[in-house]
């Protein structure tokens, strides 16, 4: 549905994308993760073809953004960090004004209006200025007119940002509602844990590189171990790392995040081993591991401090 092919884009002064490759298919949910300018927004603007890459391309939907961009803006939807709303526009006419914007007339338009409406759950202030709207539903009517025109794919930068928690939790249902519908997001955020409610795989990018591009299903969640010690034993990770069945994803001098297959019973033993190997365990208890766990790991994999 997405596909990037060796996109690279300079700015006067410095090059923002550097061969920038990955594929998310149809349905999915890609985090787009990374430090601040890692070149995430400079990227969500070259696949939604407001920026022309200096090199490479990206596919959407099977067209090419650079020979295709007005077909490629019918197909998706895209929500910038800094959008805009026009305030004195009820949140029926906001919507009515971005699908009449994305070449619906007639009927259509009111069929789309209708159904946005459903989606983002505004029925019930369609009449409400937007600018009376709390920051939360502000954010939904946002995505309303970026979904008006009933896109495949929807590109968000920094959908959550100055949202307060249940704000979060709703976008983080519209999101997952979108994805059933069949629609293909690529959202850039910092709120690691917000993305994990909802992402399917995770796009890591620094320095206008893609670092690691891995699914969620694959990050080994629910099969970890995390074993905190009460003093601090340097040797911790070589010892984990030097016992087979045991996969370290994460360790410093006191805890550890570990895969592990073994039964309740290789657990006491292992257990028993560390205590007979003079490590102080507080305790070894299952976990889940985080995109945030995912993130660090790869992070340091690739030698970012």
């Amino acid at each position: 549905m997405i596909e990037v092919k060796n996109l690279s884009f300079e700015y006067p002064t410095a090059r923002a994308l550097d061969g920038v490759s990955f594929k998310v298919e149809k349905g999915a949910i890609a985090a787009l993760v990374g430090p601040n300018g890692a070149g995430k927004t400079t990227l969500l603007r070259n696949i939604a073809a407001l920026e022309r890459p200096y090199s490479g391309t990206a596919i959407v939907d099977g067209m090419d953004v650079r020979h295709k961009p007005r077909a490629v803006h019918k197909r998706m939807g895209f929500l910038q960090d800094f959008f805009g709303l026009y305030d004195d526009l009820s949140v029926e006419r906001c919507l009515t004004y971005a699908a009449m914007a994305n070449g619906l007339r007639g009927g259509k338009v009111r069929d789309a209006v209708e159904r946005t409406l459903g989606q983002i759950d505004l029925k019930e202030h369609r009449k409400k200025p937007s600018k009376h709207l709390s920051r939360g539903m502000r954010q939904r009517l946002a995505i309303g007119q970026a979904i008006a025109h009933e896109p495949s794919v929807l590109l968000l930068d920094e959908p959550a940002s100055g949202l307060d928690p249940d704000a979060r939790r709703e976008l983080s249902n519209l999101l997952k509602d979108l994805q059933a519908a069949g629609i293909t997001q690529i959202v850039s955020s910092h709120i690691l844990a917000e993305l994990e409610d909802y992402s399917s795989e995770m796009i890591i990018m620094d320095g206008g590189r893609v670092k690691s591009h891995r699914k969620v299903e694959d990050m080994g969640e629910g099969k970890a171990l995390s074993i905190e010690l009460a003093e601090p034993n340097d040797g911790l990770r070589a010892w984990l790392e030097a016992r087979s069945g045991i996969a370290v994803h994460q360790a410093d001098d006191r805890r550890a995040v570990v895969s592990f297959d073994g039964d309740n019973t290789a657990r006491a033993q292992l257990l028993k081993d560390m205590l007979e190997a003079g490590f102080s365990v507080a305790g070894i208890s299952e976990t889940k591991r985080s995109l945030a766990d995912a993130y660090f790991e790869d992070v340091q994999r690739e030698g970012r401090p």
